[in-house]
C-alpha cells in the first residue's frame, strides 16, 4: 500500500520540537453530538509576529462569535466579521470562516456555513467558527469551535452564536494589548462557563493535572 500525501511516513515525517506553533485539528463522533475543534498552541517562545498572528486569529473569532445579526441573514454576509483584525494589518486566510456539523453525522455538513451559497442561519444550527492565519514555511494558526445559532436578547428577533466547545487558548500567544475591552470581557465570560462546566467534570474523573491545567489556563 502507498501512503497517502497526508498520512505521516519515515520519509516525508519530521520531528516536533518545542520551539515551534502546533496547531491540531481535533474532533470525534459521539451518540449526542459531533465535534470539530481546532486549536493552536506554542511550546516555546512565540516570535512577535506570531503572537500578533494568534491575537487577530483570535479577535476575528471571538468578534463573530459575539456577533448579533438579524434573522435570515446569510452567513456570507457576517463572515467577514472574522477576517476584519487580519485585514487590519494586510493578512487573510485562504478557506472559509466555518460550515456546518452534524449531530452524529457529518462533520462538514451542507448548507449550513459561510459561504456566498449557504442557506440562511437559523436558530438551532451548528456551526464551525474557524479564522486562521498561515505562513508558507513558517507556521499555521487556526481557531476553532463549535457554535450554535441562538435567539439574542433583543426587543425583535435577532440570531447569534454560543460557543459549545469549551476549550481555552492559548494564553502565551495573546497579546492582550491588542484585545479591546469588549474582547476582554468576552473572554473572561467564555472562561467562566469553561470553568464551571469541565472543572467539576475534571475533579469527578479525578484528573487532577488536567483539573490544574484548567484553571492556570483560565485565570481571567
Amino acid at each position: 500500500l502507498t501512503p497517502s500525501p497526508r498520512s505521516p511516513s519515515n520519509g516525508s515525517s519530521r520531528t516536533l520540537s518545542a520551539r515551534e506553533m502546533y496547531l491540531f485539528d481535533t474532533g470525534g463522533q459521539y451518540l449526542d453530538g459531533t465535534t470539530d475543534i481546532t486549536c493552536t498552541v506554542h511550546w516555546g517562545e512565540p516570535t512577535p509576529l506570531q503572537k500578533e498572528a494568534y491575537t487577530r486569529v483570535l479577535m476575528g473569532n471571538i468578534d463573530l462569535s459575539r456577533l448579533i445579526f438579524p434573522s435570515n441573514t446569510a452567513g456570507g454576509t457576517v463572515e467577514s466579521f472574522a477576517r476584519r483584525a487580519l485585514w487590519d494589518v494586510g493578512l487573510n486566510y485562504g478557506h472559509g470562516t466555518g460550515h456546518g456539523i452534524g449531530n452524529f453525522l457529518s462533520v462538514h455538513e451542507w448548507p449550513v456555513g459561510f459561504q456566498s451559497n449557504n442557506v440562511p442561519l437559523e436558530a438551532g444550527m451548528f456551526t464551525s467558527i474557524e479564522p486562521g492565519y498561515y505562513r508558507d514555511g513558517e507556521f499555521g494558526i487556526r481557531i476553532e469551535d463549535v457554535s450554535l445559532v441562538v435567539e439574542a436578547r433583543t426587543e425583535k428577533p435577532f440570531l447569534t452564536f454560543e460557543v459549545v466547545s469549551l476549550v481555552p487558548y492559548d494564553r502565551k500567544l495573546i497579546d492582550l494589548s491588542l484585545l479591546s475591552p469588549e474582547q476582554i470581557r468576552y473572554l473572561n465570560s467564555y472562561y467562566e462557563r469553561i470553568r464551571a462546566h469541565v472543572g467539576p467534570e475534571l475533579r469527578r474523573q479525578r484528573l487532577e493535572e488536567a483539573y490544574v491545567w484548567l484553571q492556570e489556563s483560565t485565570e481571567p
